[in-house]
């Protein structure tokens, strides 16, 4: 079991018991859109967040992306961290069919690809050794333009490729990517990357 110090926030309690079986910590549910009107549900959400942080980890279809950002605009950023999960096509185990994008959700990702979006996310593994960051440069919107992925002529094309290759949700917004290359590159490996890529 992986102990963490943020607790995590979930679409649902199937998400929920998914990453009871790898995560050992708080494990809070939006209870789909249910999050957009209950009152006590977000200030409970508040308060944790404010204790110990929170990681969003909701699914990558449309509908998981407006949960997260609606979670962004009532959480304090410097308390918040956003985990993802891959494109994957398919269908959970306990449904008769997959949902309207035809994507597996939280419930139904490995516990590796669950394990792999929370190291991304920059989770606060409490049992390992805490290694000194490297002191980097962070990558900033500037670059993503020099490197030909944001306010210029076929950068959402190439941003596309970007994502898929990284294995991230096409939903992503150019802001989110950002945050996810800073959190996995240093600028010199973006560049690698984007090389190696296109």
């Amino acid at each position: 079991m992986l102990k963490i110090k943020e607790a995590i926030v979930v679409e649902g309690r199937y998400d929920k018991n998914t990453l009871a079986q790898l995560v050992e910590g708080l494990i809070l549910t939006t209870s789909g859109f249910g999050i957009f009107k209950d009152r006590a549900q977000l200030e409970l959400l508040r308060r944790v967040a404010a204790r110990q942080g929170v990681v969003v980890l909701t699914d990558s279809d449309g509908a998981g992306f407006v949960i997260r950002n609606y979670l962004k605009g009532v959480l304090p950023p410097e308390q918040v961290k956003h985990a993802y999960i891959p494109d994957i096509r398919g269908k959970e185990r306990r449904k008769a069919a997959p949902g309207r994008e035809g994507k597996l959700g939280v419930e139904g990702m490995r516990p590796q690809v669950l394990e792999a979006a929370l190291r991304q996310a920059g989770v606060t593994f409490l049992e390992e050794t805490a290694q000194a960051a490297q002191s980097r440069s962070p990558i900033t919107k500037g670059d993503l333009f020099a490197l030909g992925l944001s306010g210029g002529a076929g950068a959402s094309l190439r941003r596309k490729r970007l994502l898929e290759h990284l294995q991230l949700p096409e939903h992503m917004s150019a802001n989110a990517l950002l945050e996810m290359l800073n959190a996995l590159f240093s600028l010199e490996q973006l560049r690698e990357t984007v090389k190696k890529i296109f």
